[in-house]
């Protein structure tokens, strides 16, 4: 009985890392950018992090820093080649990229090319010419009104269509109502007779790509209320650069008047007395993060201006 169960069940960790470089929301990747770091939960792990850990620094060579548990799936349709059931439990990391991993197949990606309609920062033609069309014709495909009713709903509160804002964290449900449209590959997957106009975005393995955009949501969400943005920004770092990194991960632009108010306001960072050298225009001041206030923000929160985009 205990045999039968162990073959029917198989726990899987995935590793969702990011860092942020040269201004642009990183991940790393397996399986020549295809999947996340993931591995099985063994019996020689003494703990779920522990075998993460020990799986990313094994597939990738990069050690793990700041963790947090992220989600557990375990939708009854996951499954393995083998046609064993399958529960995920994913981890969200962040951490600086390293350069080259020096291991084939491992690197590191830009999260917008797996989601490019969650980049806002210069346009938002795609989602305006492309998917919302799309979306449009999927939830006129139905002959029960009531139906068709949900869909236009669920379509303009997920996009931020008919006077509904667009929430920047509502990545997973984006996602997922593309894949219930049949507009991304992997529902192409597993619905025969999915559409065949999909919409732009690299497909991952498995179920990776949900599992990135759940670790993406929590991110944006976090960055609002908790510090951890530095966690990304390297030891000196601009005014601009920061800026740079919240409009990255968030994929919107912020106000910049508005934004070093905030941070100034905060007390978040603090001079280091130094200039930034080699760049265009005038040198502008080294800031770092004032590491003696992050319980005092852990408790009352870092409130970034992500609702006044340009």
């Amino acid at each position: 009985m205990t045999e039968s169960v162990e073959r029917s069940l198989h726990a899987e960790l995935v590793a969702v890392l990011v860092a942020v470089t040269h201004g642009e929301p990183r991940v790393l990747t397996t399986e020549d950018a295809r999947a996340l770091p993931a591995g099985p939960f063994e019996l020689s792990h003494r703990s779920l992090q522990a075998g993460l850990r020990a799986w990313v620094e094994a597939q990738t060579h990069h050690p793990l820093g700041y963790v947090e548990q992220l989600y557990t799936f375990a939708d009854g349709d996951r499954s393995d080649e083998s046609g064993a059931r399958v529960m995920s439990v994913s981890y969200l990391g962040l951490t600086r990229e390293a350069g080259e991993t020096g291991v084939a197949q491992v690197g590191w990606q830009d999260w917008y090319r797996y989601f490019p309609w969650e980049d806002r920062r210069a346009d938002t033609a795609l989602v305006d010419d492309l998917i919302v069309p799309r979306l449009r014709a999927w939830c006129d495909d139905t002959a029960d009104a009531a139906l068709r009713k949900r869909r236009q709903q669920r379509v303009a509160i997920t996009f931020g269509l008919d006077g509904a804002a667009w929430n920047e964290d509502m990545v997973l449900q984006r996602y997922e109502l593309l894949f219930e449209a049949g507009l991304v590959p992997e529902a192409a997957r597993r619905q025969p007779g999915a559409a065949a106009a999909l919409v732009p975005g690299e497909p991952m393995r498995h179920d990776h790509r949900r599992i990135l955009a759940t670790g993406i949501a929590r991110l944006r969400a976090k960055i609002k209320y908790r510090p951890v943005v530095f966690e990304l920004m390297p030891a000196q770092f601009t005014l601009l650069q920061l800026q740079q990194a919240v409009e990255a991960l968030a994929g919107r632009g912020l106000h910049k008047q508005n934004f070093r108010r905030l941070i100034e306001q905060q007390a978040l960072v603090e001079e280091t007395g130094d200039m930034a050298t080699g760049t265009a225009g005038r040198p502008a001041k080294l800031f770092r993060f004032r590491r003696d206030v992050l319980l005092e923000r852990a408790i009352a929160g870092s409130k970034l201006p992500l609702s006044r985009s340009l």
